[in-house]
């Protein structure tokens, strides 16, 4: 029972993974991110990415009828993963305690937005409003300009600690018998993701200041725009690879035996005078003779992409990373996950409209066709959709 992208990103991992995964829809409209545009042949964005090899059972859960469904579909679950606003689990007698009491094998993953127990428990939480609240937002953009880290980190980090858990306690499970609840909260992924930042102002007492493309504890490492209108993404992480930067890149002794950026406090407390003068050399040299440069030197370096570039990568090309998965508009490009595992061939099934196995799995569960007629009639289920029963 899933909503946005948190629940479903960590349900789609264990769909890439073999699983069978059913998520259950509200007949009204279903999973509100299927409505966040219409770029995909009519389907949102949002959605086509998270929500591939998924059967959609639409289930109107205020029903006895519907809640008696989606019971004796749990009594056959190994997991149960859910999302929904605070306190909606509760109201429907679908909370982890409750749950444990009835069906004692199985495991729960309720994802929240700030777990349970603090003054914040009862609070609505997006992607953003975690990442605010968790301070990522302060070390992120600018001086003054705080921004929000581009991709949902919050709501994606916090999925995939939810599949991690849930293959872990399944794992358990193989040798107790027994389930177990899990509880992971968009606020707790991202105060573990900002573990660096809290350690430092832990033990300084001072807020840490964002720096754009770059590191607050690291120099020099950013982003240098190139003679040819590119912009080169130069970093070095230690002291050994400063010295080759200087010595075989710049060709400046001289900065290299400097003992102002002799170690990383001292380079970061002279970061502005040292992006300039690589901003300087690199302005006067394209970029493919930069990257070059810099691979023989052993110093990482990276082309500054925007997404449309990224879409048309000749890494992801030469290594078959899209694919084409089937929608209810026909074939769509699709990522693989980033595992790449000996053996195993990614179960890439397809993308579900609302409640298209809502039939399928209802047969498998012993009913008839008069009897989904009737929970269709009296509104336990949605209507039949159209296309594929």
């Amino acid at each position: 029972m899933e909503q946005a992208v948190s629940a479903p990103l960590c349900t789609r991992t264990l769909a890439d993974l073999g699983a069978r995964v059913i998520k259950i829809e509200n007949p009204a409209g279903g999973d509100f991110a299927r409505d966040y545009d219409d770029v995909v042949h009519g389907m949102a964005a949002h959605f086509v990415w998270l929500n591939r090899g998924k059967e959609s059972v639409t289930l109107n859960l205020k029903s006895p009828q519907g809640l008696e469904i989606l019971h004796r579909l749990l009594a056959e679950a190994d997991a149960f993963v859910t999302n929904l606003a605070p306190g909606a689990t509760a109201r429907l007698g679908l909370d982890a305690e409750s749950l444990e009491r009835v069906h004692p094998r199985l495991v729960t993953c309720e994802i929240s937005g700030y777990g349970s127990g603090g003054p914040l428990s009862g609070k609505r939480a997006y992607d953003l409003l975690a990442q605010a609240e968790s301070g990522a937002c302060s070390i992120t953009g600018l001086p003054g300009a705080p921004a929000k880290p581009g991709p949902p980190m919050a709501d994606a980090c916090t999925g995939l600690y939810g599949a991690i858990s849930i293959l872990a306690t399944l794992h358990a499970r193989g040798r107790t018998g027994q389930g177990a609840k899990i509880g992971v909260s968009l606020f707790d992924t991202m105060t573990e993701l900002m573990g660096y930042a809290l350690t430092w102002s832990n033990y300084t007492g001072e807020d840490q200041e964002p720096v754009g493309m770059g590191s607050p504890s690291v120099a020099p490492y950013g982003s240098y725009p190139t003679s040819d209108g590119q912009v080169v993404v130069l970093g070095t992480t230690n002291d050994r690879e400063w010295q080759r930067l200087a010595t075989e890149l710049l060709e400046r002794d001289d900065l290299a035996a400097d003992e102002r950026y002799r170690d990383g406090p001292g380079r970061v407390a002279h970061r502005t005078e040292l992006d300039q003068v690589i901003g300087d050399w690199c302005s006067r040299h394209p970029l493919a003779h930069i990257q070059k440069a810099a691979d023989a030197a052993g110093i990482g370096n990276a082309r500054y992409n925007t997404t449309t570039e990224v879409v048309a990568h000749p890494h992801l090309a030469a290594r078959d990373r899209w694919r084409e998965v089937g929608s209810p508009a026909g074939p769509v490009r699709t990522l693989l996950a980033p595992p790449v595992i000996s053996g195993y061939d990614p179960a890439l099934g397809p993308i579900p409209a609302l409640g298209e196995h809502t039939g399928t799995v209802l047969r498998d569960l012993g009913l008839d066709e008069a009897s989904i007629d009737s929970l269709r009639t009296e509104g336990a289920i949605g209507p039949a959709p159209i296309g594929p029963a």
